[in-house]
Order: structure tokens, then sequence, then C-alpha cells
């Protein structure tokens, strides 16, 4: 299986599956004599770990990172870092049932039929476990884009819509976003979610969801023209991403109602430097940061393992029904936010090394 690795300066590649007996990855291309420890990866994990809500998987995984290699007395060394996570709380015989019978709406069919086997046990490398070692890359990337930007890089998340039911933008506060088990920004919205996906989870079913995430201060330059564009990769970031159905950057699908006058970012100097007088393109023109917040979304799809019996074919051609049991998320979405967080830092850090290497 081909498709592990993300990045080309800034590389990770992750492995392990949902229910083995360990997940991990290994970052390539970080610079040495950054500061760096478990402690600074840990929080960012935690935030992601499932059973903090009756609104996601109640799988309890202490999700503890160790870091095997690539750190020396507290700073790296520009070696490889190699991170680690024990898989501590496997319940495969939930899936017993459909060991041979494939989920609709999962990956199931796909990966038997393109390589003739499958670990059906949690959905095996396509579990969205395995983004638990994004999240601890993300971290480390994070560490060096604070490290190597002048006041750092500001990444922040959010969910944004929860089914039919969106945020009301002007009661947009980020204080409110850890105070909800959302990671909502509007608290109005976040308390009548509960009671909307209660009912949603007390039926046997998902409901999907959309995120936002962006990045303060980041340098004008990032990415470059044609086939590496800064947007380009990270569509591509996000789309990776389990149950991710779609990506806008900026004012997205939006804009094709507007006009041109309407669309462009009209520019101006203030104290010496070009000033936007908004920022409909999302912080990127031509495949290139411009300095402005980069703002993009991200559309999530319900979850696929779901207790409502659903018409599908097993293996050998049967015509069956699936019932999905085990612990499953409700709302995938709202554990979206701190990995869409994580790859739009691992996507920056990549392009910032990218271009110091032009620079220098």
């Amino acid at each position: 299986m081909a498709g592990n690795s993300f990045g080309h300066v800034f590389r990770i590649t992750t492995f392990g599956e949902s229910h083995g007996p360990a997940i991990g990855c290994v970052i390539d291309g970080v610079p040495p004599r950054l500061p760096l420890a478990e402690d600074d990866i840990q929080p960012w994990l935690d935030k992601r770990k499932p059973g903090q809500s009756r609104f996601t998987t109640q799988r309890r995984e202490a999700d503890c990172v160790r870091i095997l290699s690539g750190v020396f007395e507290g700073q790296t060394t520009g070696t490889p870092i190699a991170l680690l996570i024990d898989n501590t709380d496997q319940r495969s015989t939930d899936y017993a049932g459909i060991a041979e019978r494939f989920r609709p709406g999962h990956a199931d069919f796909t990966y038997q039929a393109k390589y003739g086997i499958r670990d059906y046990r949690g959905g095996g490398r396509s579990s969205a476990r395995e983004t638990a070692m994004r999240v601890a890359a993300g971290a480390v990337a994070r560490k060096l884009l604070n490290c190597l930007v002048p006041g750092g890089v500001t990444i922040r998340g959010a969910m944004v819509q929860m089914g039919p039911h969106q945020i009301d933008r002007q009661r947009w506060d980020w204080a409110t976003v850890g105070n909800n088990p959302f990671w909502c920004p509007d608290a109005e919205a976040a308390a009548q979610w509960e009671g909307f996906l209660d009912g949603v989870r007390k039926a046997g079913s998902s409901i999907g969801g959309v995120v936002e995430v962006s990045a303060d201060n980041v340098p004008v330059g990032l990415g470059a023209p044609v086939y590496d564009k800064l947007d380009a990769d990270l569509a591509k970031a996000m789309m990776s991403i389990n149950a991710v159905k779609g990506v806008e950057i900026g004012d997205g699908f939006a804009v094709a109602a507007l006009s041109g006058e309407a669309n462009a970012d009209q520019m101006r100097m203030k104290d010496g430097k070009v000033h936007f007088l908004s920022n409909h393109a999302g912080g990127i023109l031509g495949g290139i940061s411009t300095g402005q917040s980069i703002v993009l979304r991200l559309a999530v799809k319900p979850t696929s393992s779901i207790l409502t019996p659903m018409l599908s074919v097993d293996r050998h051609g049967n015509e069956v029904e699936v019932s999905t049991k085990g612990r499953h998320d409700p709302c995938v979405a709202i554990r979206a936010v701190p990995v869409a967080e994580a790859m739009l830092a691992l996507t920056l850090a990549d392009h910032l090394l990218r271009q110091r290497a032009i620079d220098h």
C-alpha cells in the first residue's frame, strides 16, 4: 500500500491500524536545535482523543505519545523523529458481524476490491484512528512554525455547521470554542446542537458537518505557481482526512455568484505595507500566500458505521443487510477539528521550509 507519506521537505509517514498494537509516525526534515518534548505534543492529542463526551466514540484511549528518536537533551537533532502511541482499548469482537460484509458508505468494498484483503477490525488503516498521528506530527509542525516565524503562526479550528444547522457568524467568539463539546464558536448554536445530536445518536444514526480552520500571521510568499500552489496542497491535505468530501478556500463556492468587483480583494498602503480591504481569496492568490489569514472549510460526511440496518452485499456477492455495532462517532466532524488544524500546520511547515531553501 503506497501513499502513507505527506509533504516534501517536512515529510511525515504514518503507520499502524485501528486495532493493531500501536500507531506511529516518522517525521523527516525537522531542523536541528528546535526545543521539543512530549509535553509539546500531548495537549493537541488530548484535544482529539475519543471518549471526551457522549457525542463522540466511547473508545477509551489515553493517546499517550512517546518520542522514540530525533530528540536529544530537549532539542531536535535533525534526524528523523519517530512518535508512537499504543492502542489500549480495542474491542475487535464488535466487528465480527462485518467481517464478510461491506458497510455502505465505508471503505470496506474498495479496500477488498483493490488489495484482496482488509482488516475489518475498526476499518484497519482506513479508520480515523490513524489521524491521531497526524495530530501528533502537527504539533511538531506548530512548534517549527512558532520557532521560525517571528511572532509565531496561530492555527485555530471550529465546527460551523452540524447537519442543516449553521452557526450565526455575528455571534462568533473564539473563547467559546473550548467551552462546548463541538468546538463551536457560537454558544447558542452549540446548545441547540446538543439536543439535535442526542436525537441522532439515540436513533442509531449519524450526521455530517462543516469545519472551518484558519492560520494567522502566515508569511507572504509561501507556495509556488502551477502544480505546487499552497491552496492546492491544502486542498489535498484536507481531502486526505477521513470522511471529508469537500474543501473550499476563502469564499469558496460562493465566489461563483459574485461580480469581479465584489470578489476582488482591493489593496491600499498602510504603514508602508500592502493592506487588503477584504479576504475573499482566503489568504492565497496565484497559489502563494498573501500574508492575510488563511481560511478554509471542509465538509465532513456522516459516519458510515451506524446501527440502522442498510442494504449491502458481502464479499461472496450475496445481498445482505448491515448494522454496525461498536463505538462510533454520531458526528465525526467534531473530532475532525483538531485533525484539520494539524493538516494545516503540516502543510504550512512544509511550504515554509521549501521557501527557506529558496531564500538561503
